[in-house]
């Protein structure tokens, strides 16, 4: 099962604060906090296909672009599902990643979530209802191990069409 992640910069490893116009870059594989990821993805049988990610100030200021250039990227490269996060309680890369996730599964076929922590209260309100959102802790928060299992148990699910999807939805996501 081939996974495609978008990160913003920190994430990403490109710059935290410091660098946040890094512009739109599309990386084979995982990179940076993606390997934070992996040993919950490896239970699922998932790879990361490809990293995306941009930088925080450069998505504020071209929305637009960012959402529907990094949805064409995902079409390439054709993943099984698409991450968009961790978020943690980063409000911009938050609502990047929503807005993202929404997008591609309005605009696509391919299955997509986003993960965030609760203190995007505003962003979880206005795109719950249009993509799933995995809750999880805030930077330096507990339970991140659980969110990923919960992250891989939606994956799964979502990939393989189960039955249980409605229900692990109901338990992982806001």
């Amino acid at each position: 099962m081939n996974i495609v992640l978008i990160f913003d910069q920190g994430l990403a490893g490109a710059g935290g604060k410091s660098n946040p116009n890094v512009g739109l870059t599309a990386v084979k594989g995982g990179i940076g906090s993606a390997l934070m990821m992996e040993s919950h993805l490896d239970k699922i049988g998932a790879k990361v296909a490809a990293t995306l990610y941009c930088g925080n100030e450069y998505f504020l200021n071209n929305q637009e672009e960012v959402v529907t250039k990094m949805t064409a990227m995902v079409k390439k490269v054709k993943p099984d599902f698409v991450v968009c996060g961790p978020c943690f309680n980063f409000p911009d890369y938050a609502k990047m990643a929503a807005m993202i996730s929404a997008f591609i599964l309005e605009k696509t076929d391919i299955k997509s979530c986003a993960m965030m922590s609760v203190e995007n209260g505003e962003t979880i309100a206005d795109y719950k209802d249009k993509t799933p959102i995995v809750k999880m802790p805030k930077k330096g928060g507990t339970g991140l191990n659980d969110s990923f299992s919960d992250l891989c148990d939606l994956i799964k699910a979502t990939v393989e069409a189960s039955g249980d999807l409605e229900s692990i939805k109901e338990r992982v996501c806001y």
